[in-house]
C-alpha cells in the first residue's frame, strides 16, 4: 500500500531530480484557464494511455518534460514510467495498472500541482 501523499510530496522534495521540476507562469495560467477539474481529466487519460499497459510503449521515455503542466508534475513525482513508479512507489512493472494505481497516481499528481500552484500565488 503507498504511503500518504504528503509523506511521498517530501520524501521526493529530498530529490536533486524531482525536486528541480517547477510550474512556471505560463503552466499557471494553463491551469488557470482550463481549470484544475479539466487538468485533472488530461493527468487521468495520460495515464491511462502511456502508464497504465502492462507494457507501454517507449517506456522510460513515454512523458516529455515540457509542454503539459501534468508533465513536470509526473517527473516531479516519479510518476514518468514504470521504472520510477517501481522504484519510488513499489509498483510493480509487467502488469496493467489498476483503477487504485491510477487514481493514487493521478492523486499524487494534482496534490503536486496544487501544492506548485498555491506556492507560486503566494510568491507574485
Amino acid at each position: 500500500m503507498p504511503m500518504a501523499v504528503d509523506k511521498i510530496l517530501k520524501r521526493l522534495a529530498k530529490s536533486r531530480f524531482r525536486s528541480s521540476f517547477k510550474l512556471n507562469d505560463k503552466d499557471i495560467e494553463y491551469i488557470n484557464k482550463k481549470g484544475l477539474g479539466e487538468i485533472k481529466s488530461h493527468a487521468r487519460e495520460f495515464i491511462i494511455e502511456r502508464l497504465a499497459p502492462k507494457n507501454p510503449k517507449n517506456d522510460g521515455r513515454q512523458t516529455p518534460l515540457r509542454k503539459h503542466p501534468v508533465f513536470k508534475a509526473q517527473h516531479a513525482t516519479a510518476t514518468c514510467c514504470r521504472g520510477c513508479l517501481k522504484e519510488w512507489h513499489k509498483i510493480p512493472s509487467g502488469r496493467k495498472l489498476n483503477g487504485d494505481n491510477i487514481d493514487f497516481i493521478v492523486s499524487l499528481i494534482m496534490s503536486w500541482i496544487s501544492a506548485q500552484a498555491d506556492a507560486k500565488d503566494k510568491v507574485s
